[in-house]
């Protein structure tokens, strides 16, 4: 944390998430400016214990940003591109890794050397992420402390929500906690999918495997488990079953861009021309219409 940082508390409440008084100072934003986005739908907070609002990582987020972009957009167009933000961020994927800014009134998010406007396609950024994500840390360990210490009586959802903060600066935390969610609720599809990604992202890759599985078994038409399950396959070198891991993706949403770029990819491996034409044609068609540049390893 950079010196002259504000010291950061917490209530102890053992209720996951950030307190406003925290979210002001994390975001640099007053309380009032804050609520007007919970108003607007631009931020989503859960409600803690006591009926207070609790903020998630995704929502310091949205609210950095937003107040990165208060002198440039007029309140209207800034709550608008806040909600777009909101919906687009990534699923299933690391968030500390995003900058997040605008050009002119363009509303621009990158993700490592990619860079998208979920409107019109403009890049260029301001928000490190990271940099916040280092900043939040002391308040997703202090939880983390506090709940793993405590003994406490945290419920399936309190664990997801801890395991969601701890995500950016402390994967292995992390990971402890998606294992505490499973522990009671055996079958939360959500924090299996994270713990999944969590261990992929860590080498465990047959352990990743077994997640992904699970997770397809509680919700089949996961299409985000699918496609992981496919890339692991892939990173295991075991071509044909990821093959047939994305085609099931397809199955449930053709319009699944990574999915067909993927497979471009490995049917070009597998000498299978076609096919791979096919598909890279499929995920070139989608990103014109999308004006999305992102795409898988």
């Amino acid at each position: 944390m950079n010196a002259g940082t504000p010291t950061l508390t917490r209530a102890t409440t053992g209720a996951a998430g950030y307190a406003l008084r925290d979210v002001v100072r994390l975001t640099g934003l007053e309380a009032a400016q804050i609520l007007g986005f919970v108003r607007s739908g631009s931020v989503v907070p859960r409600r803690g214990p006591r009926n207070e609002y609790r903020f998630s990582f995704q929502d310091l987020i949205v609210l950095r940003s937003a107040q990165g972009l208060l002198e440039r957009l007029s309140p209207r167009k800034l709550h608008r591109a806040m909600r777009r933000l909101r919906e687009q961020l990534p699923h299933g994927r690391p968030l500390a890794t995003l900058r997040i800014g605008c050009v002119g009134e363009e509303l621009v998010v990158r993700e490592g050397p990619v860079a998208w406007n979920p409107e019109s396609g403009q890049a260029m950024l301001d928000l490190d992420v990271g940099a916040l994500a280092s900043e939040v840390a002391p308040l997703a360990r202090q939880s983390a402390e506090e709940a793993f210490g405590s003994g406490s009586d945290l419920g399936a959802e309190d664990w997801y929500d801890l395991g969601c903060e701890l995500e950016p600066c402390d994967a292995d935390r992390a990971c402890a906690a998606y294992r505490r969610v499973l522990e009671l609720d055996p079958h939360h599809a959500d924090g299996r999918l994270n713990l999944g990604r969590l261990l992929h992202e860590a080498g465990q890759l047959g352990e990743a495997e077994a997640c992904y599985r699970k997770v397809l078994e509680l919700r089949p038409d996961d299409a985000t488990a699918a496609f992981n399950l496919g890339v692991v396959l892939q990173d295991l070198g075991r071509f044909a079953e990821a093959v047939s891991a994305y085609e099931g993706v397809l199955a449930d949403d053709p319009d699944y861009a990574d999915a067909h770029y993927n497979l471009a990819r490995l049917h070009e491996r597998l000498g299978h021309g076609h096919s791979a034409l096919r598909h890279l044609q499929a995920y070139r068609r989608l990103h014109s219409a999308s004006g999305d540049d992102r795409h898988s390893r």
